[in-house]
């Protein structure tokens, strides 16, 4: 099964898991359009189409000032009750239709309180729209299982609240914490503390690390906070030279620590120079737990889709190598075991058979 052998359609149909993607960069251009109207925010383009070419074009232009804008954008929208709440139902529906089982949507919540929301209620709203995606997509025969990371901006002083929050709502959709924002000079030590609490609580967490910092940024996630993911992770090639790993690469590659890899976000950033040469076939072929993510779909103009064609047909990945990246996914996913065990069992590797 190669790639001369898959088309696009039954790349869609294949069972598809992603555990990095973040809910203010993946709106609908429409909606944004729409959205950005209501509220009176004022876009580069009302045109969806232009919209969408405008954001890709800007996360590829190499200026900082100008991808912190596309944010800027998606998050003037989200800071109501209703956009809040069409956001999330739509982001279930564009992974059901995507192919995706099982997705994890990650989002700060203290940016999304300057229209009067309180973070509590950003939660509660975000996990009220997802709910009704998930709804609607079973009722439609696409049933994708849907989780929440929380994160705290690493370089503002709001990361324990929302850890706490994290506690507070694990019982109602949320699975997980992260820490997002600027990386290089924000390390994740800073915030031991909150990693702290969650280790107490027994909350899983992934830590953004490895992109725009090196190992040092790779070693205090995993060694000091205790993640048992990584955002990113790009950089652990730095700890390894023909082939033969470091001791932190050989720890996070011999403890099944989860890599959250996203090719087409880490070209735009400068962490990749090709999907061809992008770290994640080096260490897929080395044995490390590699997952494949999308990061921002609206940004990067990208689905899950796309990522998996990109590595076929630019990379020499296999479908075998789909299915294996899928399954490590749902293997550290942060959902209870036995629902792991179901979607990889019952709906992965049956799908990937049928599909093909």
């Amino acid at each position: 099964m190669t790639a001369t052998r898959v088309d696009s359609a039954s790349i869609r149909r294949l069972p598809k898991a992603v555990l990095h993607d973040h809910l203010d960069g993946g709106l609908r251009p429409a909606t944004l359009v729409e959205l950005a109207a209501e509220v009176g925010h004022t876009l580069p383009t009302t045109d969806p189409d232009e919209l969408a070419a405008w954001y890709v074009e800007a996360a590829n232009s190499g200026d900082l000032v100008r991808y912190i804008a596309t944010f800027e954008h998606t998050l003037a929208v989200l800071q109501t009750r209703a956009g809040l709440l069409r956001a999330a139902e739509e982001y279930v529906l564009d992974l059901a239709a995507d192919g995706v089982v099982y997705g994890e949507v990650r989002y700060a919540p203290e940016l999304n309180t300057t229209g009067g929301l309180a973070m509590a209620e950003v939660v509660e709203t975000v996990q009220e729209g997802l709910a009704a995606g998930m709804a609607k997509a079973a009722a439609a025969g696409t049933p994708v299982r849907v989780g929440t990371l929380l994160c705290g901006m690493r370089m503002f002083d709001r990361v324990r609240e929302a850890a706490d929050l994290a506690v507070a709502f694990r019982d109602a959709g949320v699975v997980g914490f992260d820490i997002a924002g600027a990386e290089d000079g924000f390390p994740p030590a800073d915030h031991l503390a909150a990693f702290e609490h969650l280790r107490r609580e027994s909350v899983p967490f992934t830590i953004h690390a490895g992109e725009a910092h090196g190992l040092p940024s790779i070693h205090q996630a995993v060694q000091v906070c205790g993640a048992q993911r990584i955002g990113h992770g790009v950089r652990i090639t730095e700890d390894i030279v023909e082939g033969k790993l470091g001791r932190l690469a050989g720890w996070v590659r011999d403890r099944r620590i989860a890599l959250e890899m996203c090719p087409t976000s880490n070209l735009q950033t400068g962490a990749a120079v090709s999907i061809a040469e992008h770290p994640v076939t080096a260490l897929k072929d080395l044995g490390f737990r590699v997952t494949l993510n999308t990061d921002n779909r609206l940004v990067s103009g990208t689905t899950m889709t796309r990522e998996m064609s990109l590595l076929l047909e630019e990379a020499g990945w296999t479908v075998e190598d789909l299915r294996t990246v899928t399954v490590n996914a749902l293997k550290s996913a942060f959902i209870p075991f036995d629902e792991r065990k179901a979607l990889i069992e019952d709906v992965v590797l049956p799908g990937y058979e049928a599909a093909l």
